[in-house]
């Protein structure tokens, strides 16, 4: 699934489907760094990754993970110098919920897909 693609929510309605970051920093065959910056109260569409990835807070926020498949929300606050890691399969959108700005490095594991679609 990619930017512009359209999936079904629980209630029926269509959801298009948005980038996983602000925009690409870097990309080769083996990996897709991304920028994620969302100011206070800004939110990330819904996106899906295709990929495992690793997320690397560069300005701390409090943020909230939802689920489009109602599964029950995340809250993190993301920390300068945090690194997790996380498997790609659940089409989500991130809130920045707090009052600083937050800025992140996602990288995308290109050479590994979701379970599933083989590897």
């Amino acid at each position: 699934m990619a930017n512009g693609d359209v999936v079904t929510d629980p209630a029926g309605s269509d959801v298009v489907l948005g980038d996983v970051g602000t925009s690409i920093l870097f990309e080769n065959e083996h990996v897709r760094v991304w920028e994620v910056l969302l100011e206070p109260g800004q939110v990330q569409d819904w996106h899906l990754h295709d990929h495992p990835y690793l997320v690397l807070a560069v300005e701390e926020a409090h943020n909230v993970m939802e689920y489009l498949d109602g599964g029950e929300a995340r809250r993190m606050h993301e920390t300068v110098g945090r690194v997790v890691y996380r498997e790609a399969g659940r089409v989500h959108k991130l809130t920045n919920a707090g009052e600083t700005t937050y800025r992140n490095r996602l990288i995308e594991l290109k050479h590994l897909e979701r379970e599933g679609d083989g590897v």
